[in-house]
């Protein structure tokens, strides 16, 4: 890596990975991973396609009009090296589109990208061990071979956005299975309550007083919380509650 770019590359990373912040936004995320890679590597353009995990793909990024064009193309077609990357999970290089090898394995997208001006396509997965979720596409206007060192250093920046990206969406499910808890809790307190309310307003035990809620909530189609609630708080009619089960 030459010292020129040093200082760069290291911003890149650390806003590939800064996926802790509040306002962290995976889309402008991968929106600077395909524009970094215009002014770090020997490269025209950039773009990313996502996997959503049940077979379909859809474009995430691009550093320009023509290239999010072209990625939509290949996704509708469903055929290009984009494709068979995100696909495969191997990197799938063509130097140039307008070989006869090129054309035969990829007829409608060599076409597509020859009218978007681009003639050649290195496709880089965004790959975790087995877990596949999307590629980084490198285009070039030109016959192009990416360096050793560029080559290293694009799948190095796709490997960082992948990891932000399963790392972010860890900490989401993190805090929804938190969220999920805390309400269950919650729930279980207002229950609680309620069958004090019901046992201290009745001749019920507690335990008969969760049963009555419980078969209450179930006959009037309610959730078992907001009847609970409502208790409580005194907007349900305790005869309403325990008068079917007498």
């Amino acid at each position: 890596m030459s010292n020129g770019r040093e200082p760069q590359v290291i911003d890149t990373f650390l806003a590939l990975t800064d996926t802790l912040t509040r306002d962290f936004d995976a889309l402008d995320m991968l929106t600077t991973l395909s524009e970094s890679c215009v002014e770090l590597l020997d490269v025209s353009a950039a773009g990313v396609i996502l996997a959503d995990g049940q077979g379909g793909l859809s474009v995430a990024a691009a550093s320009s009009e023509r290239t999010r064009l072209l990625s939509v193309f290949a996704v509708a077609i469903d055929a290009g090296p984009c494709v068979d990357c995100v696909r495969t999970g191997l990197p799938v290089i063509s130097e140039d589109l307008r070989t006869p090898t090129a054309r035969q394995r990829w007829p409608r997208y060599v076409s597509g990208a020859d009218e978007a001006g681009f003639r050649a396509t290195h496709a880089l997965p965004m790959r975790l061990r087995d877990d596949v979720i999307g590629v980084l596409t490198l285009l070039h206007t030109d016959h192009h071979a990416l360096t050793d060192a560029d080559t290293r250093l694009g799948q190095a920046l796709a490997d960082a956005a992948t990891i932000g990206l399963l790392h972010e969406r860890a900490v989401r499910h993190a805090e929804t299975v938190q969220e999920q808890l805390q309400g269950a809790l919650n729930s279980r307190v207002i229950i609680e309550q309620a069958k004090g309310v019901l046992a201290g307003s009745t001749a019920l035990a507690p335990e008969d007083a969760f049963t009555v809620l419980r078969s209450h909530a179930r006959g009037q189609g309610i959730r078992l919380t907001d009847l609970a609630r409502g208790v409580v708080d005194g907007t349900i009619d305790l005869t309403s509650v325990v008068r079917p089960a007498l």
